[in-house]
């Protein structure tokens, strides 16, 4: 399995990241092309999908940063984590269980989050 501590911190990186090119890069690194996300708020699929879907969030909730809360616990193909979101004051306004299954290559295949907040 790859590391998944870097492939988890490259997911958060990608959701913090405002630079379309850079964030783009990030989603590809970080998801298969064939990935798939779902949480109560919003679903995207691809690479292409899963982009559109965090810069509409960027839109949503400007200067908002996610940080890592808990994590990553993983074993056989499957990864869990938690993440809070801060508001850009630095006010926390979500905390997040995120559930991934892995592919073969180390990128995440499938994400689906629950929210708390």
């Amino acid at each position: 399995m790859a590391d998944m501590t870097s492939v988890v911190d490259d997911y958060i990186a990608a959701w913090n990241e405002t630079d379309a090119g850079r964030r783009r890069e990030l989603v590809a690194r970080t998801f298969a092309d064939d990935a798939t996300y779902l949480d109560p708020l919003m679903d995207g699929a691809g690479t292409d999908g899963i982009d559109a879907l965090i810069g509409g969030a960027q839109r949503q909730f400007p200067g908002a940063r996610f940080e890592l809360a808990g994590g990553p616990d993983a074993h056989h193909d499957v990864v869990r984590f938690v993440w809070h979101l801060h508001a850009a004051g630095g006010e926390r306004i979500a905390t997040g269980h995120d559930y991934a299954t892995v592919a073969e290559d180390g990128r995440l295949r499938a994400v689906t989050g629950f929210l708390e907040t």
